[in-house]
């Protein structure tokens, strides 16, 4: 089963394997943000046939959805031959409730340059599963293979996958399914017990120097708190052949 159904040209309703960690009865936001990309992608796609790639996909959260459809629009806000910002907004009865802004931008042969001093992650064969809802509830989470190695209070490294597609019917390209499991990252190193202290993200941002491959998503994750009820997620993002960009979320921490 799909996460989500597309009920009309641009209106998309969710399964049950949307169902929030937080909240039961609201939207886990991660899927929303894979359908988000996905949109941007199909709307570059009917515009334009050079291949422009998504490089920053930033979202920022408005509020809880609840398990009810969403309607997507999509707006180009700076076009370009070789650099875009688009703009995807998700709405649920009229009220905006989640914003991606998206830089795309061209491609150039820069293989000789290419490299990074982000360190490699253990194979996914060599980290232990992880039953994930041991710790959180809800249809998402439940959704998702994890592996994990516990480097501490706010520190792990993580494998993650799902066999579910984002959209049911539709060709969905591999970035846009990344997408739709990043936010995750807030829930695989856990600095405090979430039944002790809510610490949800308002935000998330991912920048990307090279194209994710097929396979497993690793996240190598640092959780960090402040002392006036703030903090910050920060991971490293890895496919099976190593590091290919980083995303961040703002935390509100509330005990």
């Amino acid at each position: 089963m799909a996460y989500w159904h597309r009920t009309g040209p641009h209106t998309f309703t969710p399964t049950e394997h949307v169902g929030g960690a937080w909240d039961l009865n609201t939207q886990h936001i991660a899927t929303l943000l894979g359908v988000l990309a996905h949109e941007v992608e199909r709307d570059r796609d009917a515009r334009r046939d050079d291949g422009l790639r998504l490089t920053r996909i930033s979202y920022d959260i408005l509020g809880t959805i609840p398990l009810e459809p969403v309607d997507v629009e999509v707006a180009v806000l700076r076009a370009g031959r070789t650099i875009e910002l688009v703009e995807a907004r998700a709405s649920h009865g009229g009220r905006p409730v989640v914003l991606l802004r998206a830089w795309l931008t061209a491609g150039y042969p820069t293989d000789e340059l290419a490299g990074t001093d982000h360190r490699p992650m253990p194979a996914p064969d060599e980290v232990p599963a992880w039953d994930m809802t041991t710790l959180w509830d809800g249809g998402f989470i439940a959704s998702v293979q994890v592996r994990r190695c516990d480097l501490g209070p706010g520190r792990a490294q993580t494998w993650v996958r799902t066999p579910h597609p984002i959209v049911a019917g539709e060709e969905v390209s591999r970035l846009a399914q990344v997408a739709g499991l990043l936010d995750i990252t807030n829930g695989v190193a856990v600095r405090a017990d979430p039944k002790e202290v809510s610490f949800p993200n308002l935000d998330l941002t991912a920048h990307l120097f090279r194209a994710p491959g097929d396979g497993w998503l690793g996240l190598d994750t640092t959780v960090s708190f402040g002392p006036e009820g703030a903090g910050v997620t920060t991971t490293v993002l890895h496919d099976e052949h190593g590091a290919f960009g980083v995303s961040t979320q703002c935390l509100t921490v509330r005990p």
